[in-house]
């Protein structure tokens, strides 16, 4: 609810607008209540509001080499490694950390989504990434 003083020919009003719908406002005018009809229809405003909509690409799975069996764990987003949790040869299970990455002032958990063996690790503490840039080979 919206309150209101007024001072019209030396008159203080106060004013509370207690509901609008559409064209009709409900006002209180120092206690009385008025219902009251707009001529003409309450312009929205101008600001747009952004809505962000579903991504039409579809979610993109682990790449995994048929070949090799390799899975590839790509960086998602552009940004810094701030931790290494893994070097070849360990073992992880699904969930596993496996790189902690900076990007918007962000720290993201990269885990791993299959169990395995690390086979490579391509990125280092320090070092900036971009996006899809291949971070780790998991066998």
């Amino acid at each position: 609810m919206k309150s209101f003083k007024f001072k019209i020919h030396e008159n203080n009003y106060k004013v509370n607008v207690l509901s609008k719908e559409g064209n009709v406002i409900e006002l209180e005018v120092n206690g009385t209540q008025y219902s009251v009809k707009l001529n003409e229809e309450v312009k929205t405003s101008k600001t747009p509001t952004l809505i962000r909509s579903a991504s039409q690409r579809p979610v993109e799975p682990l790449k995994i080499n048929p070949s090799t069996q390799r899975t590839k764990i790509l960086a998602p987003i552009p940004g810094t490694i701030l931790m290494v949790d893994v070097k070849v040869g360990d073992t992880v299970k699904v969930g596993d950390r496996l790189v902690q990455l900076e990007a918007m002032k962000m720290e993201n958990n990269i885990t791993s989504e299959k169990s395995g063996v690390i086979r490579a690790v391509h990125v280092v503490k320090d070092q900036k990434v971009l996006q899809n840039e291949l971070m780790i080979e998991l066998e």
